[in-house]
C-alpha cells in the first residue's frame, strides 16, 4: 500500500476518534458547567451575582439549585421587561435542552449570593455545587471578580 494512502486512512481515523471527544462517551445523562464568574457587590452587604454556562448532554437536564460553602444561600433569578420596567424575578429552575447550553449572564439570568463570607476577595475562588435534576451535581471554583469587572477579558 501507498504509504500517502496508509497516512491519510490514519488521520482519517484519528479525526474521527477526536470528533466526539467534546461529548461525554456514556449515555447517561451529564451536564457541563463552564466559564463560571461571581462579581461581588459594590455595597457591602449586598448579594454577589454568580454567571455560568451549563451544556447538557443525552437527556434535556433541570438545575434545580445551586449552592455555595461562601454563601448563606443561593437564589436563581432573571432579568426580565415587565410593564417597561425591567425586574428580577425568582427562578425555581432552568431546563437545559439536550446538545444545547444555557447562559446564565449579565442582564438575564444569573444566581443571586447572599451573605457572601467575609474572606472571598476578587482574584480569589469560590466553590459551587450546581445540583440538577436527572443528572449528577457539578462542583466548580468559581472565579471572584469586583464590582464593575464584566464577563469579557478575564
Amino acid at each position: 500500500m501507498d504509504m500517502r494512502v496508509t497516512c491519510f486512512a490514519a488521520a482519517a481515523a484519528l479525526t474521527l476518534s477526536l470528533a466526539g471527544c467534546d461529548r461525554p462517551a456514556t449515555g447517561e445523562p451529564v451536564v457541563e458547567v463552564e466559564e463560571a464568574w461571581v462579581r461581588l457587590p459594590a455595597v457591602p452587604g449586598r448579594p454577589a451575582a454568580g454567571y455560568f454556562t451549563l451544556r447538557a448532554y443525552n437527556a434535556d437536564i433541570r438545575l434545580v439549585r445551586v449552592q455555595s460553602g461562601d454563601a448563606e444561600r443561593v437564589e436563581l433569578h432573571d432579568t426580565r421587561m415587565e410593564d417597561g420596567v425591567m425586574r428580577m424575578v425568582p427562578l425555581d429552575d432552568a431546563v437545559i435542552p439536550q446538545g444545547r447550553e444555557l447562559s446564565f449572564e449579565p442582564g438575564g439570568a444569573h444566581a443571586m449570593l447572599f451573605g457572601v463570607a467575609d474572606g472571598v476577595r476578587p482574584g480569589g475562588r469560590i466553590a459551587l455545587t450546581f445540583t440538577f435534576e436527572g443528572a449528577p451535581p457539578v462542583d466548580v471554583q468559581a472565579e471572584v471578580r469586583a464590582a464593575g469587572e464584566d464577563g469579557h477579558g478575564h
